[in-house]
């Protein structure tokens, strides 16, 4: 009788288990993912958002004493109050709602408008204001928030009166005026008492950091001339409100001091519509009424035809004895007499411009719009601007929050052209000083990048031709080098023709004392003016362990360590994958102590500002990322459970597999299999691959609408093994990288039983697609293959343009990913041996290229030259053109799309399923849009 129910019960789990579907491609859309999480200050409510991959998101805000939840539906962009009272956040519409309006081909101001939500978190009541565009609360201080309304809905009330005979000028008219931004209405409320004030036709807003005050503007109104016009000032305590500026004009980029004492801002107050906009910068003290113009036109020290940008970001210094904002070259305005018709339209080329032209088309709108530092002296009895940078050295950055007397500043000025073979500049670095404006090289040519350390007493700097690190010392102007001896710096494993990059820096410690540099795995301390020796902050834990730290900046304000301070270190062990979190004394010499790690990804580390309360994401190939609380990992309270519907599905298992190519390489890769896998069964693989994966062995693999790369857990669940091979290349020969790496994981592979050898594909996209395009030129142990944007034709790519920028592709060929490291001329036989197209009759495994019309990394017609070769040789090939869109699939519509004719085009060749339309007869383009051609056919292709 026992053993009759143990067979019994072991037949039971047999079928439960098998009884688990494969993904389909109708569970996309309602595939969940957590995003924008928060904790409130005093850490007792954290904020989360739970997502659909289409369709309407979900708030959460999780009482982390009482386990109580409050959720809103479709409510994004939570902000708690400084105090932890009270949560704010903007509720959408409907997104079926939204998309009948949009279908329906409803203007922008009749779709339905952003709700905002209050709650009070000490009674969980809410309330709710409708057509919000926006709110604020203030940065520090709490008790006060305000909102700015959409527009009234006017659907239902604006019904026009019929035209007249000669309306037609008055619409003219009408249409000019509306270009005109008219404001709606803010609301200011007091949270503790609940009272609000409405201010009218206000069209930007901004509190100080401490609530005290609201600044902004308001446009006025065409149809009543006595709306309020100009810029206002708030006190929200006293209730009163001043008028910096009267009338109409254009106020932005306000901005005040540290203490709330101060505010400014640009704006212009022509009446009449100009296309040049003459702006100037506004400051006012409380002391003061009204705001002062204290740079204009004819400002002291202002260049020659230059004027203030109403593009440049305004900031005091911490201190507030400085102002900074932009100016820039007065634009020449259009000319209107001139008739487009009537004139060329030529990009004209020329060999010393600094860019391309497709580069500087590119970026025209981004450099008409670019502004240059400069800074006044708030409290100078004979005030002047001084320009801290101009078009030659164009990069300025402020240094101890603005209150050191200079700003470092960069140019790469005369070394630009090289960029198009280079992809990089040499620059050279100035200190400039604020009070007069004179600049001082310090570095020259530098092949890396510099900053300054926060109290700037230092600048470091990373000379990536020698490796070193050096730093300049801003009172002494002595030069130090930092490291030196057998310990890298830069990446040990790097295999592109180019200096190898640095790993980084971590932080500072108050004072500039020391600072946090990253070795692969370690993190060493250095002091700055080279005094003492290099201290391994870690204890050398990291190398001897094959583990990475890296520093866990858990305070966002913080910009800086203090001396005996506890920081969190991420940790990444290279050998097993397994990730997690470990504490260090920076003042101890032991080694750091360990908080978590396992066989998981955690990211995103949140801590609360005024509690040791931390949330994060934590998940697996098998768990889906759910969103944990702790206070000190020894204890996690699992907030989510996202996407329980899992569990009904046949899902996988993901393992780290080792081997060693035909040279003797060691080499790895992640090998996924099915949740019901039986070794006694064989199986079809797919190969895919993007230079080094394995380190995420532990990522969690949504089913999903990919853009591109293989849909790893719909393969996976439908019966597929899936190994993902890591690549070193050599110099030269990336072709021949990938066949040493890739076909030699998968012959170590293939003496696996279960692993069936005569079903064997390869999938790849841009850099990967072009490795599948050369390995099917090398043998036929690929039963199909499957390439995304690839290059073909090196000889003919090298040239050419990646629109999406604008850029050269030499540098990619020279210096990058391509990796040739030699020019065309310099080496044609390496550009014609890596080029799959001078091959093209070795091929026999059947292939699909995606090779889309707009893509602005790889130019289209490499895939067109792929698939005409192939076609004419009489292989079986087909191109997908995903019209408009880019290098990797933007359209949601497109993704859905390929990812069923890549699960039809595997099916067949690697199943024995039937074959689609689309594969046996094509889809001629009389049946573009009617026809898709997914039914499936007893013909062959």
């Amino acid at each position: 009788m026992q053993k009759g129910l143990f067979i019994l019960l072991l037949f039971t789990v047999r079928i439960t288990f098998a009884q688990k579907k494969p993904l389909d491609h109708t569970v996309y859309d309602a595939w969940q993912s957590v995003s924008s999480k928060q904790l409130a200050n005093n850490g007792l409510w954290a904020a989360y958002n739970i997502n659909v991959q289409q369709g309407d998101s979900t708030l959460y805000l999780a009482n982390l004493k009482s386990g109580n939840k409050i959720i809103v539906p479709r409510a994004i962009k939570n902000q708690f109050t400084n105090d932890s009272k009270f949560a704010a956040f903007i509720i959408r519409p409907f997104y079926a709602t939204l998309r009948e309006a949009k279908i329906k081909k409803k203007k922008a101001d009749d779709l339905p408008k952003d709700t905002l939500g209050l709650i009070n978190l000490t009674n969980a009541n809410i309330t709710k204001v409708a057509r919000v565009k926006s709110f604020k609360f203030p940065e520090n201080g709490f008790g006060y928030m305000a909102y700015l309304m959409d527009k009234p809905d006017t659907s239902k009330t604006n019904n026009p009166s019929p035209k007249k005979d000669g309306d037609f000028a008055d619409d003219e008219k009408e249409s000019a005026a509306s270009k005109k931004v008219e404001g709606t209405d803010l609301v200011v409320k007091n949270l503790l008492t609940g009272a609000d004030k409405t201010y009218k036709f206000v069209t930007d807003y901004l509190f100080s950091k401490d609530g005290k005050l609201l600044v902004f503007s308001a446009s006025g109104s065409k149809k009543d001339k006595a709306a309020p016009q100009g810029v206002f000032l708030l006190n929200t305590e006293k209730g009163t409100l001043k008028t910096l500026v009267k009338g109409r004009g254009s106020f932005k980029n306000f901005v005040f001091d540290e203490e709330s004492e101060h505010v400014a801002f640009v704006g212009e107050q022509d009446a009449e519509k100009k296309e040049i906009k003459d702006y100037n910068v506004y400051y006012n003290a409380l002391t003061l009424d009204t705001a002062q113009t204290i740079v204009d036109y004819d400002m002291p020290g202002l260049p020659a035809k230059w004027s203030v940008s109403g593009d440049g970001k305004v900031n005091f210094s911490k201190d507030g004895k400085k102002l900074f904002f932009g100016i820039a070259p007065i634009k020449t305005a259009k000319d209107t007499t001139i008739v487009d018709f009537e004139v060329a339209k030529v990009d004209v080329w020329n060999y010393k411009d600094d860019y391309l032209q497709p580069m500087q088309l590119k970026n025209a709108d981004r450099e008409s719009k670019r502004s240059y530092l400069s800074v006044i002296d708030i409290y100078s009895s004979d005030p002047k601007v001084i320009p801290l940078a101009d078009v030659k050295v164009p990069d300025s950055w402020l240094v101890n929050e603005g209150d050191a007397d200079f700003v470092l500043s960069s140019t790469d000025f005369g070394n630009r052209i090289s960029s198009q073979w280079s992809g990089s500049t040499l620059k050279d670095y100035y200190l400039v000083n604020t009070k007069t404006g004179v600049r001082k090289k310090i570095i020259e040519k530098l092949n890396g990048y510099a900053s300054a350390s926060p109290a700037g007493n230092y600048i470091i700097y990373f000379d990536e031709a020698k490796g070193i690190y050096y730093t300049y010392n801003v009172q002494t102007t002595k030069v130090t080098q930092l490291n030196s001896g057998d310990v890298k710096f830069a990446d040990e494993l790097n295999d592109v023709p180019d200096f190898a990059k640095a790993y980084g820096i971590g932080a500072w410690t108050e004072g500039d004392k020391a600072v946090l540099i990253y070795d692969r795995y370690d993190i060493w301390s250095f002091s700055p003016d080279g005094k003492g020796e290099p201290k391994n902050l870690t204890n050398g834990f990291g190398r001897e362990n094959k583990i990475t730290f890296r520093y866990e900046k858990t305070d966002p304000e913080s910009r800086l360590i203090k001396p005996n301070a506890v920081i969190w270190l991420d940790a990444f062990n290279n050998l097993t994958k397994e990730n997690g979190f470990y504490r260090k004394n920076i003042s101890s010499n032991k080694s750091p102590e360990l908080a978590v790690m396992a066989k998981y990804k955690f990211s995103n580390l949140v801590k609360a500002k005024d509690a040791e309360v931390y949330v994060y994401d934590k998940g697996n190939y098998a768990e889906s990322p759910n969103v944990y609380a702790t206070i000190d990992f020894k204890i996690e309270n699992k907030l989510t459970n996202t996407n329980p519907q899992q569990e009904n599905y046949n899902w996988g298992t993901a393992d780290l597999v080792k081997w060693n190519t035909p040279k003797g390489y060691p080499s790895e890769g992640i090998l996924y299999k099915p949740e019901n896998f039986d070794p006694n069964k064989k199986y079809p693989m797919i190969v895919y691959f993007y230079e080094k994966l394995s380190d995420g062995l532990y990522t969690y693999q949504a089913p999903a609408p990919t853009p591109s790369r293989l849909n790893i857990s719909y393969f996976v669940s439908n019966g597929y093994l899936v190994f993902v091979p890591d690549i070193s290349y050599t110099t030269g020969y990336p072709g021949q990288s990938a066949v040493e790496f890739i076909n030699s994981g998968v012959e170590s592979l293939k003496k696996n039983t279960w692993v069936d050898a005569k079903k064997i594909g390869i999938q790849g996209q841009s850099w990967g697609g072009y490795q599948v395009a050369y390995l099917i030129t090398q043998n036929n142990m690929y039963a199909a293959a499957w390439t995304g944007a690839p290059v073909v034709n090196m000889t003919s790519a090298y040239g050419g343009i990646r629109w999406e920028s604008g850029m050269n592709r030499q540098f990619q060929y020279e210096k990058t990913q391509s990796r040739i490291g030699a020019t065309l001329w310099e080496k044609p036989e390496l550009y014609i041996q890596n080029s799959p197209l001078f091959m093209l009759p070795k091929v026999n495994t059947p292939v699909v290229i995606m090779a889309n019309d707009g893509d602005g990394a790889v130019p289209w017609y490499q895939g067109i030259e792929m698939f005409t070769g192939l076609r004419r040789l009489g292989k079986p090939v087909w191109l997908l053109n995903y019209n408009g869109d880019g290098h990797n699939l933007m359209k949601r519509q497109n993704r859905k799309d390929i990812q069923i004719r890549e699960q039809q085009f595997f099916d067949y060749y690697l199943k024995g399923a039937k074959a689609p339309i689309w594969m046996t007869e094509g889809i001629p383009a009389t049946e573009k849009g009617k026809s898709w051609g997914f039914e499936l056919t007893d013909e062959k292709p």
